[in-house]
């Protein structure tokens, strides 16, 4: 499996000639989910989810199908009938050739006066997590834990206990659109030294790296 870091909480995985994006957001690039076979979405923010770059996607690839939950699923199924998929905790699919476990209901709390939204976090071929914007802890081993790596709803200490809890094997930062250059290392030097052990690496956006 290769996975290509696109810019803040999207990613690319390939295998066997087939292509999963997961989280295409309005911080990413314009082109993040073209040439997809599947797309999945975390949660209705448009830094998770673009309409626009949902449609570029299955309006390029009439194969295309997208998992989801329901309040994204809502914004979009009725352009694309039979190709949007409603999924939520505890569920289990195919998509591009991966096995996928979903996990998760709710969006981490952002302020108590802020109601929560849901979302979901998905497990790929029982290896790659990625929870969206959410520290949930599967329960399932995982071997690459997709890191948020800083957010308005999480402070660094939240951040290490999470890959602590989570035990991976290897955590890659995703969700750092708004964290400088300047913080990076920072944020890098203590999840490295505080992780409890986990390989801890941050990706330019456009690296890939085989998994």
């Amino acid at each position: 499996m290769a996975l290509t870091k696109k810019s803040h909480a999207c990613v690319r995985l390939e295998k066997d000639g087939r292509t999963l994006v997961v989280d295409p957001g309005s911080f990413s690039e314009s082109d993040a989910a073209l040439g997809a076979d599947a797309i999945l979405v975390t949660h209705e923010h448009p830094d998770h989810f673009s309409e626009d770059h949902l449609r570029a996607a299955l309006e390029a690839n009439p194969a295309a199908e997208i998992w989801t939950l329901r309040s994204v699923a809502d914004k979009i199924s009725a352009a694309f009938p039979g190709r949007v998929h409603t999924v939520g905790h505890g569920d289990t699919f195919g998509a591009a050739g991966f096995d996928v476990q979903v996990h998760g209901e709710l969006h981490a709390v952002i302020h108590p006066d802020l109601p929560r939204i849901t979302n979901v976090g998905f497990l790929l071929d029982g290896s790659v997590f990625h929870p969206g914007d959410a520290l949930t802890v599967p329960d399932h081993p995982v071997e690459t834990l997709l890191l948020p790596v800083m957010a308005p709803w999480s402070k660094v200490s939240e951040v290490i206990d999470y890959v602590r809890e989570v035990k991976p094997r290897r955590a890659y930062d995703i969700h750092d659109a708004l964290l400088t250059d300047l913080a990076l290392p920072l944020y890098g030097h203590h999840i490295g030294n505080l992780g409890g052990g986990a390989q801890h690496h941050h990706l330019v956006p456009g690296d890939s790296v085989a998994l």
